[in-house]
């Protein structure tokens, strides 16, 4: 029975890859499905293992505080040394663009193991933005043998970097299918802030936009408070000091700007399908915020998920103050324009993706009992979904 080892280490990898565990896990009967966390970063990783119901089989604990990148690595490939070795699994799926994700890819490659790529072909096509994200979903890409492409886009991308085309995968993103999952679940909390009137969520900690950057937005933030009486901000503030600082000093104290500690997956969940707006400088929510027709601004100048931009749900609106402060403004007063991003089409995913990727790798390994895999390709792209080849083990 082939085994297959998903390894992650953030909260962000183990939302989208668990419902790819689960989908695996649901054909136990043909292949055995592990998973080992690096714990990159801990509570909040534990916190959606515990959501979801995800058991590790290994954990490396590596997360130390200020811990720098070369730390993780080196953290990353001595402790999987010894896993990959008592494992012995015959494919290491990895997710995304962490330094985690890259290390386990090298860590795999040092073994002689296929690795599968999650969400693989992402790219801004600037190896420093965003840092270190671009250059290790690169590394990955060039280290993996199956690449699950979340889009047509991302395809595009891996084929143009030398990626051979029967190793690639267009599946749809898999944080979709986490977030239909539960968005309508039962266990979701009460919202964690006073309700009532227009909220905007906000995400803002990319290390690109230290300093002056957030301090504008954080400015914008505040102007746009004062500007609408009826607009409620609410911004979990990540627990990094460079993000706490300028947040806690120049948001602090507004009545109708809440100021949260990072909070839980359920109840991210939960705050996205009350929101009227998200700004933010993540990815996940770039993908997350259109599926459920949230219009999305995008505190950065690029982004690896241009889909969303030209479908025209999401807008790239940098950190200029001014800009910020103006375009918040232009989607609470334009509702035209707001109902336009709001209405656009989702170029992410259907709900199926864990579906396709547990399809592809059943083709790698001949096994049966698997729906043949679909290649994902929403409505923006002009065609229906079709059906494909499943895939084969690449030399």
């Amino acid at each position: 029975m082939p085994r297959v080892l998903a390894i992650f280490g953030t909260r962000p990898e183990a939302i989208k890859m668990a419902p790819v565990i689960s989908e695996l896990r649901r054909h136990n009967d043909a292949l055995e499905s592990m998973v080992c966390i690096t714990a990159q970063h801990r509570e909040m990783l534990d916190q959606v293992l515990d959501f979801f119901g995800i058991v590790p089989d290994a954990d490396l604990n590596i997360m130390r505080k200020n811990q720098a990148l070369w730390q993780i690595v080196a953290g990353v490939l001595e402790g999987l040394e010894t896993i990959l070795a008592d494992l012995a699994p015959d494919l290491v799926l990895v997710h995304g663009d962490t330094t985690t994700t890259m290390a386990a890819a090298l860590a795999s490659f040092h073994h002689k193991i296929p690795v599968g790529h999650v969400e693989a072909g992402l790219r801004t096509h600037d190896r420093y933005c965003p840092f270190p994200e671009e250059m290790n979903r690169v590394l990955a890409d060039s280290l993996s043998s199956y690449h699950f492409a979340p889009t047509t886009e991302s395809k595009r991308n891996l084929l143009k970097s030398g990626v051979s085309k029967r190793s690639i995968f267009v599946t749809g993103n898999t944080v979709i299918d986490a977030l239909l999952s539960v968005v309508d679940d039962s266990r979701l909390p009460d919202l964690p802030v006073p309700g009532g009137g227009r909220m905007v969520l906000v995400t803002a900690h990319r290390r690109e936009n230290f300093g002056a950057p957030l301090e504008g937005i954080c400015r914008a933030l505040r102007a746009a408070a004062d500007r609408f009486p009826d607009l409620r901000i609410v911004y979990p503030v990540h627990l990094n000091p460079n993000v706490q600082r300028p947040a806690r000093s120049i948001l602090g104290g507004h009545d109708r700007i809440h100021l949260l500690d990072p909070v839980a997956y359920p109840v991210l969940v939960r705050l996205l399908k009350e929101a009227h707006i998200v700004v933010t400088d993540s990815g996940g929510l770039q993908e997350e915020a259109p599926a459920l027709g949230k219009p999305v601004l995008v505190l950065r100048n690029e982004t690896e998920r241009p889909e969303a931009v030209t479908a025209g749900t999401v807008r790239l609106i940098g950190t200029d103050e001014g800009v910020v402060f103006s375009e918040i403004s232009s989607l609470l007063t334009d509702g035209g324009r707001y109902e336009r991003m709001a209405t656009a089409v989702n170029p992410y995913g259907d709900g199926r993706a864990s579906e396709r990727i547990a399809s592809a790798i059943a083709g790698v390994f001949g096994l049966d009992g698997f729906e043949p895999f679909e290649v994902f390709s929403p409505g923006l792209y002009g065609s229906a979904a079709g059906t494909g080849s499943v895939a084969r083990p690449i030399p």
